[in-house]
């Protein structure tokens, strides 16, 4: 198979996976079964609009509401707002979005029935202070926690806490209305009460929790948001309270549906697939150099005489260090090229499925037999780069950047290596 063909290959398996996680694919279902003339429509996240544009279609009774989504993530929706914010780090217009769906949630009475579209990036649109905090030292507590490597998991636990609409104090608003909450998952395990931070979910962490991660990542946090996490007063709603009776929550896209899709494509072109799962996290570098090990290992085993992909999902962590552009599957790609250099016959790709591969316009990159080579023949230092967080820009000179735009769903990452026998 040509160098090209590899290339449209993997680009191809990635995009089956993205496609299968679509929300015209996996949302219409969830809305047959809705016995109601009307529905409000509330929501976050990077799928966000599409997924309120599919509500708008396919509902047969009226339709109203508001959702927030990510900046060039929206599409046209007649009856729905969509608003626009920044993301990751929150800016005004997603306090904006947020202060207009906690006043159409308070609006709301008993009879009314809400359908709320979460998606991953809904953390960081949905926002809304709690009373007592500052937008800006919020602001600043998630950028330290960002550039710090934190996991998704203690991110939104510190973001729960320090909010008036996540850890289910949406719900605590919208109450009694009923509430059907359908989740596209972008986090290991689909833990609802992770997912956007669990607006509509109540919340099993505590202020304790977020006190340890705060101290575990020494972020700068100002003192009298220590007060108030000491004191317990930025507590959030738990499992178990009665203002969750009348709410349902659906997962109705996964992680480990796209892999399943990618599986199914590849042994449809006669590949031999080894699935890790949707659950591979930790620090970027490393895991690249234990799946370089995992190829090695198996190279070495046995004679292999026919492609064979390595597939895996879940969310990687990069710590920043350096002054360079990238994100955490750029950075993949990169360390893994260097663990596999003198390998012959590998290929890889690592993408974010939203399409954005942390802040940069990729959703990740490609790397193949000839990626250190050529860099070389360029003058391109590859551990200079790697050293510097600056994966986005090797690539770039590469040409092997994935630009795939906004692919409006968000399940986590995608990584396949490929090898392909002489």
């Amino acid at each position: 198979m040509s160098e090209n063909n590899s290339r449209r290959l993997l680009t191809e398996l990635f995009q089956s996976a993205v496609d299968s996680v679509s929300a015209d694919n996996c949302l219409p279902s969830h809305l047959t079964s809705l016995r109601r003339q009307k529905i409000h429509v509330i929501g976050a996240g990077k799928a966000a609009a599409v997924m309120a544009k599919v509500i708008e279609d396919n509902f047969a009774g009226q339709v109203a509401g508001l959702v927030v989504t990510r900046y060039e993530h929206a599409v046209p929706v007649d009856l729905i707002d969509v608003i626009e914010a920044a993301h990751p780090v929150p800016d005004q217009f997603g306090l904006t979005a947020a202060k207009r769906i906690m006043t159409l949630a308070q609006s709301l009475g008993p009879d009314d029935f809400v359908v709320c579209a979460m998606s991953g990036g809904a953390s960081s649109l949905l926002t809304l202070p709690h009373p007592k905090i500052n937008f800006e030292d919020k602001q600043s507590i998630s950028q330290q926690l960002l550039l710090g490597g934190a996991s998704i998991q203690e991110l939104n636990c510190v973001r729960k806490h320090l909010s008036a609409i996540k850890g289910g104090s949406l719900m605590s608003a919208v109450h009694p209305a009923e509430v059907l909450t359908l989740c596209i998952s972008d986090v290991v395990g689909d833990d609802p009460t992770i997912i956007g931070s669990g607006p509509t979910v109540g919340d099993p962490s505590t202020c304790e929790e977020v006190l340890d991660v705060v101290n575990r990542y020494q972020i700068n946090t100002p003192g009298y948001i220590r007060t108030l996490l000491e004191r317990g007063e930025l507590e959030t709603p738990k499992p178990g309270s009665s203002i969750f009776d009348n709410s349902e929550v659906r997962v109705i896209a996964r992680p480990f549906d796209a892999l399943q899709a990618s599986l199914r494509f590849a042994e449809q072109q006669g590949i031999t697939v080894m699935m890790l799962g949707d659950t591979v996290a930790g620090d970027t570098n490393e895991v690249a150099a234990q799946h370089a090990e995992l190829v090695k290992r198996e190279l070495a085993n046995a004679p292999i005489d026919k492609p064979l992909v390595i597939i895996s999902g879940g969310e990687t962590t990069v710590t920043v260090t350096g002054s360079g552009k990238g994100g955490p599957n750029t950075q993949y790609a990169l360390a893994l090229a260097l663990e596999l250099e003198n390998i012959s016959g590998v290929y890889a790709i690592a993408c974010d499925t939203d399409g954005v591969d942390g802040s940069e316009d990729n959703a990740g990159a490609l790397l193949t037999p000839s990626t250190l080579t050529r860099a070389r023949k360029l003058g391109i230092n590859p551990r200079e780069f790697l050293r510097n967080n600056d994966a986005y820009s090797f690539f770039e000179r590469l040409n092997d950047l994935v630009i795939t735009g906004p692919t409006l769903t968000n399940v986590n990452d995608f990584r396949a290596i490929l090898y392909l026998p002489a």
